[in-house]
């Protein structure tokens, strides 16, 4: 079980997606990204803001190693691909539980600071619809790296031009 889970993580970072696996990849991220910001906009989740640009390069790589490649190595670089699974559906919806479970937990243990805006539905809701884009343009593609750049791209924007917590501010 350790060895099949290990060979679909590094198979997961190996494998890189074909045109149509990419194209399959921005139509779910831009639909994703899409029903975020009309859930974050509508509560006050998120909020409008010009963006600290002089931040942004510290925070772009900041966010591609936690939580990008780190949450979805976790989540998403275990899950079976297509040729594991023709049915994917209790894993994706097993793997975007557990990524949504993880949050609170972060703000209950080591991000205390994290602990209301980790807790709050709307926060959850986004998070769900995260983890669910990326599990399954994970399993369409077989690739870990669509996944992470979604990730990645949906918490840059988040903190820069979202009202997003700094990470110094979560601890």
């Amino acid at each position: 079980m350790l060895r099949r889970l290990g060979t679909r993580l590094i198979t997961s970072f190996r494998v890189l997606p074909r045109g149509q696996g990419w194209t399959f990849t921005a139509l779910v991220g831009l639909l994703t990204l899409l029903a975020m910001a009309a859930v974050g906009l509508t509560t006050g989740l998120y909020h409008l803001n010009a963006g600290d640009l002089a931040a942004l390069p510290l925070t772009m790589l900041t966010v591609f190693f936690v939580p990008a490649i780190g949450e979805e190595a976790i989540f998403r670089g275990l899950l079976p691909s297509r040729t594991e699974t023709a049915n994917p559906t209790l894993p994706i919806v097993l793997s975007t539980v557990l990524y949504v479970l993880w949050h609170p937990l972060e703000g209950f243990t080591f991000l205390p600071g994290a602990r209301l805006l980790f807790t709050r539905p709307d926060f959850l809701l986004v998070t769900g619809l995260l983890g669910l884009a990326c599990a399954v343009t994970r399993w369409r593609t077989g690739s870990i790296w669509p996944a992470v750049l979604l990730h990645w791209a949906a918490v840059v924007i988040w903190k820069t031009w979202l009202g997003g917590p700094s990470l110094d501010s979560l601890g």
